[in-house]
């Protein structure tokens, strides 16, 4: 879901922080801390959400200051697409970088390998820690130490429209291979394609490579594996997909693309995450909310798995009012918060005590997504992690344009993870 500059040395950085004459959140005091220990000052929150639910994080994030009156927060929306390059070249500048940013799971490693985070143990954001569920911990860490504070978990599934599904007299595809027998009878029946398959975007390859057992890498015994007969099926099985026509994709714009069409009715199924369950909802085919039916992303011919995404807050390692934006991630990854998030935006959250309140148990997008979370497969959280998904996505569009062959795509993929990761076999 979502490459890197690198090189910075711990001591170059801490030279340019301490000479750098701007950087977003100074208050009265270098620490955001006023007479008698009062926070005080600006926390500028760049925040990453998408069109609908950025006016929940918005408000969420506002009511900080209802409990720190003396805490300014200025809320940021920058869009998923723009905020890896926006934050690295802001922080790298010593300029502009945010005090705490809402950070998707794959980049903590990479921007704490350059220096950019502050890390937060023993500080006053890490609250509560033996809360978190143990899966959602795994990104936070780099290097023994923890930059960041897990505040959203997800993992994708298979939403599908259950009228037209009906219609065609079908069942909910358990497999890639059923869904495409399953197309013929949609399309006869309805009009609509079965799926629409993310090819602009390389986080939704996995469940491919996982349904046929492979995996990018193996981080622990640092071996590339996506060039194995695992990589190659799942080139496969998204050629065959689309070929076949019972899939239709896009190289550019999955995100509204996909939307669209599962909205309007004219697909019947698309993988997505709980992100994009109220965006689905607010379209003409899911006026009847239940119309919305998720389950699990299909399997490939020998396994079925879905990759663990999500979602930090991490503190700029710049941020002149370190005390006020610590007390930030407390407050934005605390229990009652993630409540709220949960309660607006059915979005699941990463602490396991939230889960026991009666509201978020019966949220019928928590009863599917937290099952699916608890078997997600976790990605391999090295500071290169983010940088894997550019030769996927480069390969997977030649394959779906037919200038690549599955065999030839897999092998690319495999040569440029070698060069990136040099002491990998």
């Amino acid at each position: 879901m979502r490459r890197g500059i690198r090189g910075v040395t711990a001591t170059a950085l801490v030279a340019g922080l301490a000479l750098a004459a701007t950087a977003c959140g100074g208050g009265d005091s270098s620490d955001g801390a006023g007479s008698g220990g009062e926070l005080s000052g600006t926390v500028t929150f760049w925040d990453t959400s998408n069109d609908a639910e950025k006016a929940t994080y918005r408000k969420l994030a506002e009511g900080f200051q209802k409990e720190h009156p003396k805490v300014h927060v200025k809320y940021v929306n920058v869009p998923f697409g723009d905020a890896n390059a926006k934050f690295k070249n802001a922080a790298g500048g010593n300029s502009g970088a945010p005090d705490v940013m809402r950070t998707e799971v794959a980049w903590v490693a990479d921007f704490a390998n350059l220096g950019y985070l502050a890390p937060l143990d023993g500080t006053p954001a890490l609250d509560k820690t033996d809360d978190y569920l143990p899966q959602a911990v795994g990104s936070t860490k780099f290097k023994g130490k923890t930059y960041a504070a897990p505040q959203v978990i997800d993992t994708l599934a298979l939403f599908y429209n259950k009228k037209l599904l009906k219609d065609a007299g079908v069942e909910v595809p358990g497999n890639f291979a059923e869904l495409a027998t399953a197309a013929k009878k949609i399309k006869a029946k309805t009009g609509a394609t079965a799926l629409y398959l993310r090819g602009d975007d390389p986080y939704w390859f996995l469940p491919y490579l996982y349904g046929e057992g492979g995996n990018m890498v193996d981080a622990r015994d640092k071996v590339v594996e996506i060039d194995d007969g695992a990589g190659v099926k799942a080139f496969q099985t998204i050629k065959s997909l689309v070929d076949s026509k019972a899939a239709v994709t896009d190289a550019t714009d999955g995100q509204e693309n996909q939307l669209r069409a599962l909205k309007d009715g004219t697909v019947a199924m698309a993988v997505d995450g709980p992100w994009d369950i109220e965006g689905a909802r607010a379209g003409k085919s899911f006026k009847d909310k239940k119309n919305l039916g998720v389950a699990p992303v299909p399997g490939g011919s020998t396994a079925q798995g879905s990759p663990q995404g999500g979602w930090n807050l991490s503190v700029y390692a710049g941020s002149k009012n370190l005390q006020a934006s610590y007390a930030f991630v407390k407050y934005m990854s605390s229990a009652k918060v993630q409540q709220q998030t949960n309660e607006k935006l059915s979005l699941l959250p990463t602490r396991k005590s939230v889960y026991e309140v009666p509201a978020v148990k019966n949220n019928e997008m928590v009863k599917f997504f937290k099952p699916a979370v608890d078997g997600a497969v976790q990605r391999p959280w090295i500071a290169e992690g983010n940088s894997l998904f550019e030769p996927i996505k480069v390969q997977m569009n030649k394959v779906l344009t037919g200038s690549a062959t599955p065999e030839q795509a897999a092998k690319a993929t495999g040569d440029a993870y070698r060069k990136l990761l040099k002491d990998y076999k």
